[in-house]
């Protein structure tokens, strides 16, 4: 497939950072490969896993210890030995680096063109946002020292000046992470599903609530972020992370759609914004991968940021409290085996205490699951939103939210 030239973005100023990123014909298929490996693996053979944990190792635990198992340490027990476990584990793991090595090639063929592209942006900004970077900026150490999901670099690693190579590898990956699994529409390039639901979700519940100022806390490169400005275009859009590869390939991207957002390098436990100055806080899978202490320092954040009224919304995993044992195994599988070493912590956690814990009343507190908005589609999702209808379970179909209003 040949490289195509640069196209000019919707703004006809910046071109798009996504359009230098051509793979060839066979670097294509093999990323569509990957993706329906990732899908036969979490939804086919994840199947056959389960029924294998039914029909064979419940019973072979019972009669072992008097009892089926409690919980996910005693579901792993169970399948430690399972053959089917033990595929399901091995080639999860090998098409989980598959999927950051399937897009490595292009983007680096690509990578002095959209440091260039990334460049222009952060000098005309075009759109209107912004980019603010801080060189002395500590990376934290459940950062820098794992590469986590697999990604060779994790998210702030930078290989030479102006880097957004870590940006365009987590951006174009979550293509091939996700594409067996359709959880976004076909709208202004690839942005997020869950930023696309939460905003339905609260425009339609709370018709009234207008935020002057949206902050999404470990933005990345801000895909479910910018779906907050189609719900709420009035609205100043602020993204945070403390990769600095991530915050440049983002704001490029931004600026090229036409998305104006103000994309900072800030550590989420404690920013530069003022008291009272933010009108919804959102996340998306952040607090798993951080330790639970520096969860509760940056949920007193949110308390101190969010104005009287504002919302923080947080989707993260289901907390252990909600699922049976064999869901609680298969979730935390991520904790050693998709260098994710605090994500079994977190999930002990009861979502609702650590948001007490930090300032908000029980009263304001919710957990719930709202459906992902694209495949449930906008009637039946008003119906969820008017009490008709229920959520698919997270991870299918729908997304597991916690947070409150303050």
């Amino acid at each position: 497939m040949p490289e195509a030239p640069l196209t000019p973005s919707d703004t006809g100023q910046l071109p798009l950072i996504d359009s230098v990123f051509q793979p060839t014909q066979n670097e294509f298929n093999r990323q569509k490969f990957v993706s329906a490996l990732r899908k036969f693996v979490l939804v086919d053979l994840q199947g056959q896993m389960h029924q294998a944990y039914d029909d064979l190792e419940v019973p072979a635990y019972t009669a072992a210890h008097g009892h089926a198992p409690v919980n996910g340490r005693e579901a792993d027990k169970a399948m430690e030995k399972n053959p089917i476990s033990r595929f399901y584990s091995s080639i999860r793991y090998n098409t989980q680096e598959m999927v950051w090595e399937s897009v490595r090639e292009p983007i680096e063929r690509a990578l002095p063109e959209m440091i260039d592209i990334s460049r222009r942006a952060a000098h005309e900004n075009p759109s209107g946002g912004s980019l603010r970077l801080d060189a002395d900026l500590k990376v934290p150490r459940y950062v820098a020292e794992v590469d986590v999901h697999l990604i060779p670099g994790s998210f702030h690693t930078e290989f030479t000046a102006d880097d957004v190579a870590q940006g365009a590898i987590a951006a174009f990956g979550a293509g091939v992470f996700s594409g067996g699994l359709v959880w976004r529409r076909d709208k202004k390039g690839r942005f997020g599903g869950v930023g696309e639901s939460v905003a339905a979700y609260l425009s339609r519940k709370y018709p009234d609530f207008k935020p002057r100022r949206i902050l999404d806390m470990a933005t990345t490169s801000g895909k479910n972020l910018f779906p907050y400005k189609d719900v709420y275009p009035e609205a100043e859009a602020y993204g945070i992370d403390v990769g600095a590869p991530l915050l440049r390939f983002g704001h490029a991207q931004a600026e090229g759609y036409g998305i104006p957002v103000h994309f900072s390098q800030q550590n989420a436990e404690s920013t530069d914004f003022a008291d009272g100055s933010m009108d919804l806080i959102v996340s998306c899978f952040f607090f798993h991968e951080i330790p639970v202490k520096v969860t509760q320092a940056i949920l007193k954040e949110c308390h101190r940021l969010l104005a009287p009224g504002g919302f923080m919304v947080h989707m993260e995993l289901p907390p252990q409290k909600d699922l049976n044992p064999y869901m609680n195994f298969f979730w935390d599988w991520d904790t050693i085996n998709n260098n994710e070493p605090t994500y079994t912590a977190y999930r002990s956690q009861n979502p609702t205490a650590l948001t007490l814990a930090a300032g908000f009343e029980k009263r304001n507190c919710f957990e719930m699951t709202i459906p992902n908005f694209a495949t449930f589609g906008e009637e039946r999702f008003n119906r969820f939103v008017k009490g008709e209808l229920e959520a698919p379970a997270h991870g299918s179909g729908g997304w597991y939210v916690f947070g409150a209003r303050k």
